[in-house]
């Protein structure tokens, strides 16, 4: 892992920035969202994921990728989270009091 951030900084910085640009543009939320059944499987697939890359599960070139992608992805979602939250409390800040 630390050979992942020393070498890829760059990209790790971008998937951070773009996370963070990503949160920021799309605060309001106008559709219905994931349904309640897909959330569930993607939240298996990524704890699955999770789970084979800490175990080593995957040798060679293919775990070097799995592990750099999420890495990338965790980074994308706190960028996003932290955008979302940052636009969040600028527009509710510059807001008339009702």
């Amino acid at each position: 892992m630390a050979y992942l951030t020393t070498f890829y900084w760059g990209w790790l910085l971008v998937s951070l920035l773009l996370g963070f640009a990503m949160g920021w543009i799309s605060v309001v939320q106008h559709g219905k969202g994931v349904p309640r059944k897909w959330r569930w499987a993607l939240s298996a697939l990524v704890a699955a994921l999770i789970a084979a890359a800490g175990a080593r599960a995957v040798p060679g070139r293919f775990g070097y990728w799995l592990d750099l992608g999420l890495i990338m992805f965790a980074l994308y979602l706190c960028g996003c989270a932290a955008g979302s939250w940052l636009r969040d409390w600028v527009v509710s800040r510059s807001a008339p009091p009702a």
